[in-house]
């Protein structure tokens, strides 16, 4: 429950790909409190959704844990189709699953480049369209949104922002920032709202050793104007705002919750 009361997000349903851990797991979790039920999505960690899961139920939540490669049409189908059976329609998707496979470039290999792609961008295209599917089927439901449906595509200040030996994801993320704005840019006559969110140094497991140790903190802090790493929460807290009618103008944005990494601090003392 939200610990205000208010919630923005009562009685819709909303599919969290990534689900079980990190990013994806506050968002689930703050989505719940916001009021929504919520599709814990996983790949290869069912124990790390089941806890997602029983934490949302016992603060008096609803979901339901769901396996899916994002890679896959027909994972990603069946997910769709399990939610629309059980909770009667989908309001709301956070396309949040990602994976890294860091190399050099010269020894970047083909698995590696299709791997992240598959995950990172094919991934959140065939969530997308499962969702605008859905939305388009079932239009406005007034009582819950006066929006059809609402995607958030979760992506990277590395959309932005080079990133040597991590051409592969940047690269993915890139992708996934033309791809949601041509979808909001196509879907919005049907009152289908698409953003994006756009996180910088958060401290989830992938990138523990960044900030785990005081002396790794100190280092990423060089990159954070606002002198701290981010909590997952911070991106779940912008995506109940960008899943609620609190937000229904903003359409095709990509929100960067990064404490200013995007403003090149290098150049704050000229460079």
């Amino acid at each position: 429950m939200s610990e205000t009361g208010y919630q923005p997000l009562k009685g819709q349903r909303a599919i969290v790909s990534g689900g079980s851990s990190g990013i994806g797991s506050a968002v689930c979790k703050c989505l719940a409190a916001a009021g929504a039920k919520v599709v814990v999505n996983y790949n290869s960690s069912p124990g790390g959704a089941e806890e997602v899961a029983q934490e949302i139920e016992s603060n008096g939540g609803e979901a339901m844990v769901i396996q899916a490669d994002v890679g896959k049409e027909d994972d990603v189908q069946k997910m769709f189709s399990q939610t629309i059976e059980k909770w009667g329609s989908v309001d709301i998707l956070v396309a949040n699953s990602g994976l890294q496979r860091d190399a050099s470039f010269d020894e970047l290999t083909l698995a590696q480049w299709e791997k992240v792609m598959n995950v990172n961008l094919t991934g959140q295209f065939l969530c997308a369209r499962e969702a605008v599917r859905e939305f388009k089927r079932r239009g406005i439901v007034p009582e819950l949104s006066v929006a059809a449906g609402k995607i958030i595509c979760m992506s990277s200040v590395h959309d932005i922002i080079p990133w040597a030996g991590h051409v592969n994801y940047a690269a993915s993320k890139g992708g996934v920032l033309l791809m949601m704005k041509s979808l909001a840019q196509e879907v919005a006559p049907l009152k289908i709202r698409v953003n994006g969110i756009s996180p910088g140094a958060i401290k989830t497991p992938i990138n523990r050793e960044a900030w785990e140790t005081p002396e790794a903190e100190e280092k990423l802090l060089e990159l954070i104007p606002y002198q701290r790493v981010g909590e997952p929460e911070d991106i779940g807290k912008a995506a109940v705002w960008l899943s609620s009618d609190d937000s229904d103008y903003v359409h095709g944005i990509t929100l960067y919750v990064d404490g200013g990494m995007t403003l090149y601090p290098e150049f704050a003392d000229n460079g």
